[in-house]
């Protein structure tokens, strides 16, 4: 029903020198934080004298860990996971984390992303007598990291992370280390952050802020980080590779209040409001934001081209990214149940609505309808983000390809669809602009995936032959 691509997910671990201060409370302020990137279901695995505990659960981070179960579990490490499923069915087994005990201890592992070769990396497991027990890809993680443990952790993740292929931001609990990894295109977000007397592994620095903690870094592409008691180890496992992060992120998956790779993901936002104003401006007496990701880009386009800006769209707090109805006619009426119109701030007036994306069109043509209904003399529609035409591979769920509207129609077939006065996307070239930050000093040169406007992927992805290797 929601007219917009689904999330990947969020990881956030937390690990304590002193062995009798408990995690699990700030894991759960981390995940709260970290909502917006899943609603499906979410758990926490902690370890407390040597021995991993996890508690998991459909639904939201407040539903699963009331104070009851949150009472149940306690460590001085952990890790925790919100998902939005997008390998594997939405169901119990599938919630992370993944708890794996063997004869050389136990891991949990919290993943974000998607593997590409985890079908064939399975079959090969299942070969060796590996046993499964849900269908995500992220269980093939866990089972590699326990069947080579006994070379040594270090090794065991070396060897692990050699053989997937994709996109994961990881957080590994062991018996005694918290664990970060990040692919080798830093596809997926992960940071490092501190807090008094411990260490923070988190999807988003707005997560280590909620809890207190101070960002320290962002993990690069292919590297690992070991926190254990005695010292925090960083090593890269790949070659040096192209950076690719998810362009996504900043247009729409990640909170304003968060810093990705140097680049404020605010400020990214208005930006691209403002290059909009540059690229496609038209005469309008009023600018409004869908909520929430496309407000700062009004703000940005109101302020390039001069038009007023004004708030126009309510957004329901209470309907979630994964309301679902039982029939079409109900689905149809969540769009308006979601967001209403401010009729006396429309009203009469020439309006242009910012959008962050348009997958399948559908909330937008509703949009264009309750504002026209509302008295609007005019609906332009601006995009902050170049059509998407390609799936994603890397951990977001993307309709299929004929369900994205992009596909197969030109601008102005897409106008006449939607019932705009006009229609027009950011270029690439705007969007790469728009992720410029003066802020980002060190690492490698800035680079995106932008396989879901182009169709050309940061890695080989099967049955698609764009491929960006430099």
């Amino acid at each position: 029903m929601d007219d917009k691509l689904k999330e990947a997910c969020g990881v956030f671990g937390v690990f304590f020198q002193d062995p009798e201060k408990d995690a699990v409370p700030l894991i759960y302020y981390g995940l709260l934080s970290l909502q917006h990137r899943g609603q499906e279901s979410a758990g926490i695995a902690a370890v407390y004298h040597k021995t991993i505990e996890c508690r998991r659960g459909m639904g939201l981070v407040g539903e699963v860990f009331t104070p009851d179960i949150l009472s149940q579990i306690r460590g001085s490490a952990g890790v925790g996971h919100v998902r939005y499923s997008t390998s594997g069915t939405s169901s119990i087994e599938n919630a992370q984390p993944f708890v794996s005990r063997f004869k050389l201890g136990s891991i949990a592992v919290a993943h974000n992303g998607t593997l590409t070769n985890a079908d064939v990396v399975r079959e090969l497991l299942e070969d060796a007598g590996v046993g499964f027990t849900s269908s995500s890809d992220s269980e093939v993680i866990v089972n590699l990291i326990t069947k080579n443990y006994k070379k040594g952790l270090e090794k065991a993740l070396t060897d692990t992370i050699k053989f997937i292929k994709g996109s994961y931001a990881l957080a590994v609990l062991t018996d005694d280390a918290l664990v970060g990894a990040r692919d080798p295109n830093g596809i997926r977000p992960l940071c490092l952050g501190k807090i008094n007397g411990g260490w923070i592994l988190a999807s988003e620095s707005c997560a280590i802020d909620s809890v207190g903690g101070e960002l320290v870094r962002d993990l690069e592409p292919g590297e690992v980080v070991i926190i254990n008691r005695d010292e925090v180890l960083s090593f890269t496992f790949s070659e040096k590779t192209r950076r690719a992060a998810c362009a996504f992120e900043y247009v729409y998956f990640a909170r304003p209040d968060s810093v990705i790779d140097g680049v404020d993901v605010y400020g990214a936002r208005v930006r691209a409001g403002q290059i909009l104003g540059r690229e496609s401006a038209v005469s309008a007496d009023l600018v409004i934001g869908v909520p929430d990701s496309g407000i700062p880009a009004a703000m940005g386009y109101g302020k390039a081209t001069g038009t007023p800006f004004g708030l126009g769209i309510v957004k329901s707090k209470y309907v979630g990214r994964t309301f679902i109805a039982p029939d079409q006619a109900l689905r149809e009426r969540a769009v308006s149940v979601k967001h209403n119109v401010i009729q006396s701030e429309v009203q009469g007036k020439r309006v242009v609505l910012i959008d962050d994306s348009i997958v399948r069109g559908t909330t937008s043509r509703r949009l264009v309808s309750i504002l026209k209904k509302a008295g609007a003399r005019e609906v332009h529609i601006r995009v902050c983000s170049p059509p998407v035409r390609f799936p994603c591979y890397f951990g977001i769920d993307t309709p299929h390809r004929k369900d994205l509207i992009s596909n197969g129609n030109s601008v102005g077939e897409l106008c006449a669809s939607l019932g705009a006065d006009s229609l027009a996307f950011i270029s690439v070239e705007g969007l790469l602009e728009s992720l410029e930050s003066d802020s980002r000093k060190e690492g490698p040169p800035a680079g995106y995936c932008l396989g879901c406007f182009t169709g050309e992927y940061p890695i080989p992805v099967s049955g698609e032959t764009g491929y960006a290797a430099s």
